[in-house]
C-alpha cells in the first residue's frame, strides 16, 4: 500500500512541474507580444508624428505677402517710392530735377528781357527794317546819307534806297552766302562792300550823315570793340545808332558759328553804357527823345536794344 501512494505523489509533483513550465512559457509569449506591440506602436509614432507636424506647419504658416515683395523688388514703377520713405524712386527724383531746371531757365530768360521771334532767334537786322520809318522821323535830314554795317546789309540798303531823298551804302562784315542778283549788283557798283570791321573802314571822317550798326558788334570781343566802335563814330557826321540783342536771346545757330567765328556775346545796357563812357562816346539825347516819341505813336517796342550816340569829332 505504501508504493502506490509514493507513485501518486511523484506523479502529482511531475504534473506540477510541467504546469509551472507551461505557465512560464505563456508569460514569455505574452511579454514578447506586448514588446512587439509597443515596438510597432513606437515605430508608428515615429512616422505618424512627423506627418502631423508637417501638416500643422503647412496649415499654420503665414501666406507670403506678394505685394510687399513686388514693392521691395521695385518691379512695379513708383510703388517702392510710395511705400518706402527711406528709398525714394530715382525716376521721381529725376523728374523733379528736370521740372525745376525748366522753371529756372524760363524765369531767367523772361527776367533778362529775352524775346524770340522765331526758332532761329532774334535778328536785329530784320528789326532794323521795321525801324527805318521811325528813324526817319527821329533823325529827319540826317538820314539823307546812311551807312549800314552788319550781316544782310544788301536787304537793308535796298530798303533805304526806296526811301525818298536817301542815299545808302553798306558794309558786309562776313562773306556773302549765295547772294541774289540784286546783292551782286550792289556789290558790283561799290554800294555794298565786304570788309572786316576789326580793321579801319575805307572811308574819310564824316563821310555819312548817319551810321547804323546791327548784328555785328555782338560777335566782337572787347579787344576789337575798343577799335571798331570809335571807328564807326569817326565816319559819322550826325550820329551813330547801334542795335544789340538782349541778354538771353538766341542769336546764332551752331551751323552759323563758322561764319561769325564765335558765339554772340549779348551784353546788358549797363555794360554798353560803361563801355561808351570808357571810349568817350556820348549819348545823343535829342535823338533819343525823338525816337521814343515816334515809337510811342506807332505803339512799337523794339526786340533789340537801340543806342543813339553822338559822332566822334
Amino acid at each position: 500500500m505504501e508504493k502506490p501512494t509514493k507513485t501518486t505523489v511523484m506523479g502529482g509533483e511531475k504534473n506540477n512541474v510541467m504546469g509551472g513550465e507551461k505557465m512560464r512559457q505563456e508569460e514569455r509569449v505574452s511579454k514578447n507580444t506586448s514588446r512587439s506591440r509597443s515596438t510597432s506602436t513606437s515605430r508608428a509614432s515615429l512616422f505618424r508624428f512627423p506627418v502631423l507636424g508637417a501638416f500643422n506647419c503647412k496649415t499654420m504658416s503665414r501666406r507670403p505677402n506678394t505685394g510687399r515683395r513686388l514693392a521691395d523688388s521695385g518691379s512695379i514703377p513708383f510703388v517702392g517710392a510710395l511705400h518706402s520713405k527711406s528709398h525714394p524712386s530715382p525716376l521721381l527724383s529725376i523728374g523733379l530735377v528736370v521740372v525745376g531746371a525748366l522753371l529756372i531757365v524760363g524765369y531767367v530768360y523772361h527776367g533778362s528781357g529775352g524775346r524770340s521771334g522765331d526758332i532761329g532767334g532774334v535778328s536785329c537786322t530784320l528789326e532794323l527794317q521795321k525801324l527805318i520809318p521811325i528813324l526817319k522821323k527821329a533823325y529827319g535830314d540826317s538820314t539823307r546819307k546812311v551807312l549800314h554795317v552788319g550781316p544782310e546789309t544788301c536787304s537793308v540798303v535796298s530798303q533805304l534806297l526806296k526811301e525818298e531823298d536817301t542815299e545808302a551804302w553798306g558794309v558786309e562784315p562776313y562773306e556773302l552766302d549765295d547772294p541774289d542778283s540784286n546783292c551782286k549788283s550792289l556789290v558790283r557798283k561799290g554800294i555794298v562792300r565786304v570788309a572786316d570791321i576789326k580793321f579801319p573802314l575805307p572811308y574819310r571822317p564824316k563821310s555819312f550823315s548817319l551810321v547804323i550798326v546791327s548784328d555785328a558788334l555782338d560777335y566782337l570781343s572787347p579787344k576789337y570793340l575798343n577799335k571798331t566802335v570809335p571807328e564807326l563814330a569817326r565816319v559819322s557826321a550826325d550820329g551813330l545808332v547801334i542795335l544789340s540783342g538782349y541778354p538771353g536771346q538766341q542769336r546764332a545757330k551752331v551751323s552759323e558759328l563758322s561764319k561769325f567765328g564765335r558765339p554772340a556775346k549779348l551784353r546788358s545796357s549797363s555794360w554798353w553804357i560803361r563801355f561808351f563812357i570808357q571810349t568817350s562816346l556820348e549819348e545823343n539825347e535829342s535823338a533819343v527823345k525823338k525816337f521814343e516819341q515816334a515809337a510811342a505813336k506807332k505803339s512799337y517796342k523794339s526786340a533789340c536794344q537801340v543806342f543813339h550816340l553822338k559822332p566822334l569829332h
